[in-house]
């Protein structure tokens, strides 16, 4: 497959993706090289990265803790001390292997450290490959609030191998598999019957090729989201505000990003046929088609005035306005669309009946 160039990296993929990072990697000349992985990314994916690495490098691995509830400032605290323990300097680079919180919060620890080091992604889950591998947003989460902190900093380059894809579980490559359906939602209507009609997982690089050009496309356009890019928060201000909720939540199981996000593309699906134009048919095309791959979420009462209650932390917001992104139709979104919280409940009872 052909490399995404971006606006300062691109993105490359397989084989191809390997020769030029090892080029990459003898070009700089680099004092020290890191790699910040996950238990789960040391054990399944490192083995077959250092496989393809050619040369002799003094590689020092950080491992961090898995899952979301570690992507927090105290993580970064963390492996910055053990950065300066290992004496890394400003010529030093960080390789962050795994999904979206390794990359996320490796691309802040690189992009604060000295204030700045060089650093590479190598997203190894669906979600990563085809969301936190464009756009260079990194940072982390507070409390259960998601992405409050963090800066808009781009990595060298970025690797994707789907073979990663082949250590992952069902629930994890439907999780990211939500991304892609809102790719289609915001972008194209083609693309979104293309994707509503996969079931198998085994043979997604030219999807995940394709949503990788769709982000890139948006973000090259708007790199600092003070428009175009905020389309790509389709479902998020419900879903991100869904996402912490059950984060912080002891009588619920947590929520995968991806699960959480389907949630608030249905809810914002119905705000859409409310306030935007969605058509009925495309508003139940929406349902079904998540209801088919996530299962449904029970909300009390109780858990919606909280969800709600969360949404003044939604990055889009200002002036004291929640900013939505809507749809007018499959393919063609509305941005900053206000809505009020007797419709934000109504959209509640759609998603329960």
């Amino acid at each position: 497959m052909d490399s995404i160039i971006t606006a300062s990296y691109a993105v490359h993929f397989n084989e191809k993706g390997y020769e030029i990072l090892n080029d990459q990697l003898v070009k700089n000349n680099y004092s020290k090289l890191f790699i910040l992985v996950d238990q789960n990314t040391h054990n399944h994916c490192l083995p077959r990265f250092m496989g393809n690495i050619e040369g002799e490098y003094d590689f020092e691995i950080i491992e961090i803790e898995a899952g979301e509830v570690n992507k927090n400032i105290e993580t970064c605290t963390q492996v910055w001390e053990v950065l300066s323990e290992l004496d890394a300097d400003r010529k030093s680079a960080m390789i962050n292997l795994g999904g979206g919180v390794v990359t996320d919060l490796g691309g802040f620890v690189a992009s604060c450290f000295k204030r700045g080091i060089d650093f590479i992604n190598i997203p190894t889950t669906l979600l990563s490959m085809v969301d936190a591998s464009v756009g260079g947003k990194t940072g982390v989460d507070l409390g259960s609030l998601k992405n409050q902190v963090g800066v808009i900093n781009q990595p060298q380059l970025v690797l994707v191998d789907p073979e990663f894809l082949y250590t992952l579980s069902e629930r994890q490559l439907q999780s990211g598999f939500a991304e892609m359906l809102k790719h289609g939602l915001i972008s194209d209507a083609n693309y979104w019957n293309t994707l509503k009609n996969v079931t198998n997982f085994n043979a997604l690089d030219p999807l995940i090729h394709a949503s990788v050009s769709i982000k890139n496309n948006v973000v090259v356009q708007d790199p600092t989201e003070q428009h175009l890019r905020k389309i790509l928060n389709y479902g998020h201000t419900l879903g991100h505000a869904v996402e912490s909720y059950f984060l912080e939540s002891s009588n619920h199981e947590l929520l995968l990003h991806g699960e959480a996000i389907a949630v608030g593309m249905i809810l914002e699906g119905y705000l859409s046929y409310q306030l935007t134009g969605l058509s009925e048919p495309d508003l139940e095309d929406i349902k079904t088609t998540f209801l088919k791959r996530y299962k449904k979420v029970a909300f009390t009462k109780k858990d919606i005035e909280a969800i709600l209650t969360l949404l003044k932390f939604d990055k889009k917001n200002s002036h004291g306005n929640i900013n939505f992104v809507l749809l007018e139709k499959i393919g063609k979104p509305a941005i900053d669309v206000k809505v009020s919280s007797e419709l934000m409940h109504e959209a509640f009872e759609y998603y329960a009946k």
